[in-house]
């Protein structure tokens, strides 16, 4: 990761990236670009460097924030027309933590509204163009942030994964994305989708730029009671033996493109000496259903607070406060959140919480359970991302369960709170990128981002 010396000035480095994003503004990729915000920073980096100060291990490094992470400079809408005008009196602990160490924001990304969808079709703003071919998704939600690093406009991006939403996009682009173990980094500051799935990670061109940032984000944070401690600067390198090829993931419904994948690099790693095992888990196979009802459930809950009375878009069509709540969800939310908060209200109402919500719950422990067995067989596991790679726009986002289905192999990570980091594998004959996914026990993320430089 290039960072700003006497040589190389952090002003250079954010001109360079600020030029870069206004090249590719026909991408969509940001929702927000701060010029002046972003230069009058790298100056005062320089004037540090100059000084003798220790600037920290980012200095003047240019980044992008995905736009639901909450900080003072532009306003975070979270790419929903409910939260336009809102600028946050407060910042996000990976921002404060990032920004200690001289990393410089140039500005907010582009994704699916409320961090609701699988290709970042869903924004009030307008989809994000995939990197390799501008007729394809980016994939979701973090569209933005994992083509802002693709184009090389920044070194590093930002991003929330809540079944997927780093690693189908560092998949469908061709960058590492990782999803840690649950928390591993702090939520404060970012607006909630799920609270018991969503986690915290970033988007990167190489394992060795991934470590540094878990290095800087991860630990305890008073502000957010789901922190672990700080395991993952205190982690021990594991070294791997056994790695694990899901069987139940070997089928039709995945493309060919992506099973070859997964086959050379498997051939890769017994190249090297490695183990490949073969584990059977039957119950992922209902990991997407009890995700699709866990998540809306709570995603139900996070969304109530938007209401048109606090913060945020305001309908003017309103005759009284009933119509005032109703008129402004109506125009503020887009279709994948109003569907989402149907279906929460709906499995969490009277009669039905028992018939879906709580066997969801189960199901969820039952994944749980599997991957703990999973990992008794084998050290990592090295499975698909997604069952297809990008899919061209439009394609499917008036069929919301041909949607969902490219959530299948990402979910159950979520629900089970391990760490997954998307990999490059290669690509297709059309020039698409494809990515694979290793899957590790909790709290191996370390141990996880060094082993993929076996992959390489």
């Amino acid at each position: 990761m290039k960072t700003a010396n006497k040589t190389v000035t952090a002003v250079r480095l954010v001109e360079d990236a600020l030029k870069k994003a206004h090249e590719f503004e026909d991408y969509n990729i940001f929702t927000f670009i701060d010029d002046e915000g972003a230069l009058a920073r790298a100056r005062e980096i320089d004037a540090r460097i100059a000084a003798g100060e220790d600037v920290g291990r980012l200095a003047g490094v240019p980044y992008a924030l995905k736009d639901n992470f909450l900080t003072p400079r532009g306003e975070t809408t979270a790419s929903a027309h409910i939260l336009q005008g809102f600028s946050s009196p407060v910042t996000a602990t990976a921002v404060e933590k990032l920004e200690k160490e001289g990393a410089i924001m140039i500005g907010r990304t582009n994704l699916d509204a409320f961090a609701h969808g699988s290709s970042t079709e869903n924004s009030y703003f307008g989809p994000t163009l995939n990197s390799h071919d501008k007729e394809r998704v980016a994939g979701g939600s973090s569209g933005g942030s994992a083509v802002a690093v693709a184009l090389d406009i920044v070194e590093f991006a930002t991003g929330t994964d809540t079944g997927g939403s780093i690693r189908q996009p560092a998949s469908f682009n061709g960058i590492y994305g990782l999803k840690p173990t649950y928390g591993c980094i702090s939520r404060y500051g970012v607006v909630a989708m799920a609270s018991s799935t969503d986690c915290i990670g970033f988007f990167t061109k190489t394992p060795d730029d991934m470590n540094l940032l878990m290095e800087i984000a991860s630990g305890k944070d008073s502000k957010d009671l789901t922190t672990l401690d700080d395991y993952y600067n205190d982690s021990e390198i594991k070294k791997a033996k056994k790695i694990g090829v899901i069987k139940d993931f070997d089928n039709d419904s995945v493309a060919p493109e992506i099973r070859k994948a997964l086959k050379d690099k498997c051939d890769l790693l017994k190249s090297k000496g490695y183990e490949i095992v073969e584990v059977e888990m039957p119950a992922l196979k209902y990991a997407l259903a009890a995700y699709y009802i866990i998540v809306p459930a709570e995603i139900t809950s996070n969304l109530s607070r938007y209401d048109g009375v606090r913060y945020g878009f305001r309908s003017e069509d309103s005759k009284d406060l009933e119509k005032l709540y109703a008129n402004t969800r109506d125009e503020g939310f887009m279709p994948e959140n109003k569907r989402r908060i149907m279906i929460g209200n709906f499995v969490l109402s009277s009669g039905f919480y028992d018939a879906y919500f709580l066997k969801a719950a189960k199901v969820r422990t039952l994944i749980v359970q599997e991957y703990e067995k999973a990992f008794k067989a084998c050290d990592f596991l090295l499975t698909p991302v997604a069952p297809n790679p990008a899919f061209k726009l439009g394609e499917k986002v008036n069929d919301p369960v041909a949607m969902y289905l490219e959530d299948m192999m990402s979910v159950s990570l979520n629900l089970a709170g391990v760490p997954g980091l998307a990999i490059p594998a290669g690509e297709t004959a059309e020039g698409l990128t494809l990515g694979l996914q290793l899957v590790g026990p909790r709290r191996s993320d370390k141990s996880l981002i060094e082993f993929s430089k076996e992959l390489i």
